[in-house]
């Protein structure tokens, strides 16, 4: 069993707890997803089962959608709406959608970001919400993300007895973007404490919403021996500019995890090229400008 599953992730669970039931559902071990998500988010959570879980690395960096909330005039600790308030600030009337638009507008392109204490970044060698749940304040590093997008997806609401404002959005970003900061952030250049009160990740590794399965949807799949929830490697890849292989440049090359030559390939030098012998992708090659070679990035199958 070799594949991915565009899994619809629940609130409440981790995607740690869904690959433990997973492998109890596939009876096997082989199984990753593709990047954490909080539990209190929901959404896309691509599961790599097989010789497929060679590509989480690959998945987990590909770029992310979310839709979302932020809520203005209340921070907390988390920077979600689980987490204990930490300033509160009351809006007395509420901002207009031109000056919300004028925000988002100001925070896409290359960003700098700090993660939250209450994350799963490593410092030393233990995760940053160990130390904050034993309220020892530690050094965060700055991390390079890129927001492609960030946009307002409806009128905004402002309730007038809680002095609150919250806002619906849109966000495509990089990998290791929170998008909870992003809301924090939205609202300090505001001049307002914020958090976000809701987030669903809406795409992932090219794989939209609509696309997914439910943990139940997979189990009842499986007890009809129904298999369309799993994604072939192909198929998860079929944006990659690909090559389909000679008997020579399988036989001698690939299949040893031997280069091609660059007058072997017709394709872009800054992607990454898919090899497929007889239809099936077997590896993806980077072009090494050193070399002027194609080589190996990432050997996918047994090499049969």
């Amino acid at each position: 069993m070799d594949g991915v599953i565009p899994l619809n992730k629940e609130i409440g669970q981790t995607s740690s707890d869904y690959v433990y039931k997973l492998r109890k559902i596939l009876h096997t071990r082989k199984i990753g997803h593709t990047g954490t998500l909080d539990p209190l988010v929901d959404g896309v959570l691509p599961i790599c089962v097989g010789q497929a879980t060679k590509l989480v690395n690959t998945l987990t960096g590909s770029p992310k959608e979310y839709a979302g909330e932020i809520t203005i005039g209340r921070s907390t600790t988390t920077e979600d709406r689980e987490g204990e308030t930490v300033e509160e600030k009351k809006l007395t009337k509420p901002f207009t959608s031109e000056e919300l638009e004028k925000t988002f507008n100001q925070m896409t392109g290359d960003l700098k970001q700090i993660p939250p204490m209450f994350s799963a970044v490593r410092v030393n060698g233990k995760k940053l919400y160990e130390y904050a749940r034993a309220g020892i304040e530690v050094e965060r590093p700055v991390r390079q993300i890129h927001i492609c997008s960030f946009s307002m997806t409806a009128e905004p609401s402002f309730d007038e007895t809680t002095g609150y404002q919250t806002i619906k959005f849109h966000v495509k970003c990089s990998k290791g973007t929170y998008v909870r900061t992003l809301a924090v952030e939205f609202g300090k250049l505001l001049g307002y404490p914020a958090f976000m009160s809701q987030l669903t990740r809406v795409k992932s590794a090219g794989f939209p919403i609509e696309e997914t399965f439910t943990l139940g949807q997979i189990e009842e799949m499986m007890e009809k021996n129904d298999y369309r929830f799993l994604k072939s490697i192909d198929e998860v890849l079929q944006d990659v500019p690909s090559l389909e292989l000679n008997d020579e440049q399988w036989d001698v090359r690939v299949s040893h995890g031997g280069f091609l030559e660059e007058s072997d390939v017709d394709s872009d030098k800054t992607k990454k090229l898919r090899v497929q012998r007889d239809g099936v992708t077997k590896a993806l090659y980077k072009y090494d400008k050193v070399r002027n070679m194609w080589i190996p990035d990432l050997m996918l199958l047994n090499n049969k």
